[in-house]
C-alpha cells in the first residue's frame, strides 16, 4: 500500500492540492492545518471531503479552544496576528470539526504498526527535532499519551523533514506541506511503502504566486508571510 503523509498545510490550498495529486492508496494528516495561511475553510472541507484522518496540532487547538499555540517564538506573532482572520474564515461547524481531532491515531497497516501524533509521543506542543538526543525521545516515549507499542512513529510540528531509528522504532516527520522551515519553498509529503517499509521523501512545486495573492489581498502582515512563504523559513 501507498501511504502518503502529511503535515502541517496552514491554510495553503494550493500546496495541499499539489501533495494530493501524487498517486497513493491512503493518506494521513498529522494535524496544523489553520494558521499563516488564506485558506483554512478550504483544506477543512477537503479533509472531510476525502475522510482523511487527521490529529490535532497545536495550531488546530490554538483556534479550536482559543488558547496559547506554545508554537516556537520566531513565528508565534504571526500566529496570533492571523489567528483573527482564520476564526473569521471558519464557521462554528469547522471549529467543531477542529476540536474533535484526536490528540493520536493508532493504526495497523498492512501488519506495520503506527503511532501517528502531531508533536511529540507525550505532547502536541512539544518538538521533535533531527538533533533531539535519543534520551530525550525515549523519556517522550516513556511519558506517551498512550503506550507506544509500534515500529512507526510518524509526527509533524517541526516543518522540517526527519527519518531517523531509535532501537526498533522508526520516526518519520514528513516536514510540512504548507510551511516548510528547511530553505526549499516546495510542498513536503512523505510516500510510505508499507510492503517495503521505504519513506519517499517528496518535494513539489505548486502555484506559490496565487497563495501570496491572496495573502495580500486578505491577511495582515501581508509581507511577512509571503517573504517566509517565499524563502522557505
Amino acid at each position: 500500500m501507498k501511504l502518503l503523509l502529511i503535515a502541517d498545510i496552514h491554510a495553503n490550498y494550493e500546496a495541499f492540492q499539489a501533495v494530493l495529486e501524487v498517486p497513493h492508496d491512503r493518506a494521513i494528516c498529522l494535524g496544523d492545518i489553520v494558521d499563516y495561511g488564506p485558506e483554512p475553510e478550504k483544506c477543512i472541507d477537503f479533509l472531510q471531503k476525502k475522510v482523511i484522518p487527521t490529529t490535532r496540532g497545536n495550531h488546530d487547538n490554538s483556534v479550536a479552544f482559543k488558547v496559547d499555540c506554545q508554537c516556537g517564538y520566531k513565528y508565534k506573532h504571526l500566529s496570533i496576528a492571523t489567528r483573527e482572520y482564520t476564526w473569521k474564515a471558519l464557521d462554528k461547524y469547522r471549529i467543531e470539526y477542529l476540536q474533535k481531532l484526536p490528540l493520536l491515531i493508532k493504526k495497523i497497516i498492512d501488519g506495520k504498526r503506527f503511532y501517528l501524533t502531531h508533536g511529540s509521543p507525550r505532547s502536541v506542543f512539544e518538538y521533535i527535532k533531527p538533533e533531539t538526543p535519543d534520551y530525550l525521545i525515549r523519556n517522550m516515549i516513556d511519558e506517551a499519551m498512550e503506550p507506544i507499542d509500534a515500529d512507526f512513529l510518524i509526527i509533524g510540528h517541526f516543518h522540517i523533514p526527519i527519518d531517523r531509528k531509535l532501537g526498533n522504532l522508526t520516526i518519520i516527520n514528513p516536514g510540512s506541506v504548507g510551511q516548510p522551515r528547511d530553505g526549499d519553498h516546495r510542498a513536503n509529503c512523505v510516500l510510505f511503502d508499507t510492503e517495503c517499509e521505504k519513506a519517499e521523501f517528496l518535494r513539489l512545486d505548486y502555484d506559490i504566486d496565487a497563495v501570496c495573492t491572496k495573502i495580500k489581498d486578505r491577511m495582515p502582515p501581508a509581507d511577512e508571510l509571503i517573504d517566509i512563504l517565499r524563502r522557505g523559513y
